[in-house]
């Protein structure tokens, strides 16, 4: 595993999540940036791989607007300094994780792989576009099979911090007002982290084609209004809302279409929005009576 811990959240959360399986004889943690191509360099010359899975990423959209070039930097040159390292040492997979954001204010729904990606609304959204290039660039002149994943607002345990469900899980058990954007009609196709890791587990052993592109979500929308009562519900709690103007970046909704990683993957999603509210929560809990 490679990551820089850098400080986009509390670097010790990051660290936290990796302490377990610091003692496993299976694990090594290399702490380096991807933009650094020597580091990854030597990365690969101390050992050998079969399948390279790339989640390394300055993620967000609202913060991408603010930081353009950093998203640039790390999000696009990180990862041809991957795929370059992926071709020169004959790896045999790279599984890209992208983010349903590539489609961009798509009037289509549900949202489907043979949709054009040529109109992002935001530098997060054009970096992981680019992305996703390169690996069909390099899958289409260097053999490199590539799987790009297309994540559709994944949530659950460890989420990230500044995210909607776990800020506002907090916000509410603080009883502050949390901030909604809009009218609160928006809406997104939540995926829970269990079926994201199923679906990464089986793009890892795809052998068919070159490249492929493949939505993982659960093929549900949940309105923003809905999603703020099953908090609430599972909390125990009202939450005080903040109404703020709709925010540049934001799209008004994501769905996607998962019949294309049903049957190149297997994709079985089997956590529904309310079950997977139900778990976030249970973990929140628990990390707040270890804070007290």
């Amino acid at each position: 595993m490679v990551d820089d811990f850098n400080d986009f959240y509390d670097p010790a959360l990051k660290r936290a999540n990796v302490a377990r399986h610091l003692g496993d004889g299976r694990f090594r943690l290399v702490e380096a940036d991807i933009r650094d191509a020597a580091a990854l360099a030597g990365v690969f010359a101390d050992a050998e791989f079969d399948c390279v899975v790339h989640l390394a990423a300055r993620a967000g959209v609202r913060p991408s607007l603010s930081e353009p070039l950093l998203y640039v930097e790390t999000n696009v040159t990180g990862t041809l300094h991957l795929l370059e390292l992926a071709r020169s040492q004959r790896v045999r997979q790279f599984v890209f994780g992208s983010s349903s954001s590539v489609y961009g204010v798509n009037a289509k729904v549900p949202f489907s792989e043979e949709d054009p990606i040529r109109q992002p609304i935001s530098p997060y959204a054009a970096t992981k576009a680019a992305g996703e290039h390169l690996c069909h660039t390099y899958a289409h002149l260097y053999g490199v099979r590539c799987v790009a994943l297309r994540f559709f607002t994944v949530y659950g345990a460890r989420q990230r911090p500044d995210l909607a469900i776990h800020k506002f899980a907090r916000l509410i058990s603080a009883g502050k007002p949390i901030p909604v954007f809009g009218d609160g009609t928006t809406r997104r196709d939540y995926t829970y982290v269990d079926d994201i890791i199923a679906g990464v587990r089986a793009a890892i052993d795809y052998d068919a084609s070159a490249y492929e592109a493949v939505n993982l979500g659960e093929s549900r929308t949940v309105e923003l209004r809905e999603l703020i009562a099953l908090l609430e519900r599972e909390l125990g709690r009202e939450a005080v809302i903040d109404r703020q103007p709709p925010q540049p970046g934001d799209v008004p909704q994501t769905f996607a279409d998962i019949s294309k990683a049903r049957h190149l993957l297997g994709y079985d999603p089997q956590t529904q929005i309310e079950e997977g509210i139900r778990r976030f929560v249970r973990w929140f809990n628990s990390t707040q009576k270890d804070e007290r």
